[in-house]
């Protein structure tokens, strides 16, 4: 009796304990919003609303807007996305289904190595070795094929200086690479073998067994990789800061310097104060809000996709 009644005390001490770790999650998400909210309170006062799409920011004159932190913040991990996607899907097809059994291990092992390096020392390469040989035989190249093509030439336009948004995004894109090709590559070995060989059985090619069975069967890990990939990507700091040029200035082209959110409180926080402070924890309040945003999209979007594969049964 006595002995049960320890068990079950024992039992119920274990779970009230995790219940406190997962509640914890939340106490702490709170505390980092309140604590965002109360420090920009005198931004939200001063500016409201308009501190969103206004583009000046001025210490001098105390002027201050979130519009150009923003549009670099999305612009380049949207350019990090558009590269490091696909390059990860086909590091996790060649792992899983093309490559040699001796190399997968050291070839996977080699990726997630990257995940390691420190971001400052991506910033410090992207600055001091790809800026140099993007400035020079890259980019003037890249706006003289562009020149003249409607749309294309002002995307592709502006001086090559070599730091921008487009370098930003490469350098981001490199730093999710290991996160996004090792997720894809966990889920796509979780696709049982019966239903590729069963697929090769009736003659498909190796493209159409993963577009076709491996894909539709991983895709919520697929999502959740990407997402991960993103998430590092909007709130990257250093590297980026190294790059991006640290202009407050609207973007004209994918090669124009600009300024993130991360970059900004990097550059600023140190010697702000008053005003220019709170401006910048609500740049950093917005940084969580649109974190959180993009975190709830892709919740939605999983969700759609298995009430889609409810009604397809």
């Amino acid at each position: 009796m006595a002995n049960t009644q320890r068990s079950f005390l024992v039992d119920a001490g274990f779970r009230h304990l995790t219940r406190l770790f997962a509640f914890l999650v939340f106490i702490l998400l709170a505390g980092i919003l309140i604590s965002l909210i109360y420090g920009s309170r005198d931004s939200l006062a001063a500016y409201g609303l308009p501190f969103l799409w206004t583009n000046d920011w001025d210490p001098v004159r105390h002027s201050y807007g979130a519009l150009v932190p923003m549009l670099g913040t999305v612009i380049s991990a949207f350019l990090a996305l558009l590269i490091a996607v696909p390059v990860s899907f086909g590091i996790a097809m060649f792992l899983t289904e093309l490559a040699p059994v001796w190399l997968r291990r050291p070839l996977g092992v080699a990726i997630e190595m990257l995940a390691a390096i420190p971001s400052i020392i991506y910033g410090m390469w992207g600055l001091f070795v790809f800026v140099p040989l993007f400035q020079a035989y890259v980019q003037p190249h890249l706006v003289d094929f562009f020149e003249g093509i409607p749309v294309l030439e002002h995307l592709f336009g502006g001086p090559p200086m070599g730091i921008g948004l487009f370098t930003a995004g490469l350098i981001l894109s490199i730093m999710i690479i290991p996160f996004i090709a090792a997720v894809m590559r966990d889920v796509f070995e979780q696709v049982p073998p019966m239903l590729k060989e069963s697929a090769y059985g009736l003659g498909s090619t190796t493209w159409e067994v993963v577009w076709k069975i491996m894909l539709p069967y991983t895709k919520h890990g697929v999502i959740g990789g990407i997402m991960l990939g993103l998430g590092r990507a909007l709130g990257e700091t250093m590297a980026v800061t190294f790059v991006i040029g640290n202009a407050f200035n609207l973007p004209s082209s994918i090669f124009s310097p600009s300024n993130s959110i991360a970059s900004a409180l990097a550059n600023e926080f140190n010697e702000a104060g008053g005003l220019q402070k709170s401006a910048l924890l609500e740049l950093g309040l917005i940084l969580f809000l649109i974190t959180t945003v993009v975190l709830a999209l892709s919740k939605f979007m999983l969700l759609k996709l298995s009430r889609k594969e409810g009604s397809n049964h």
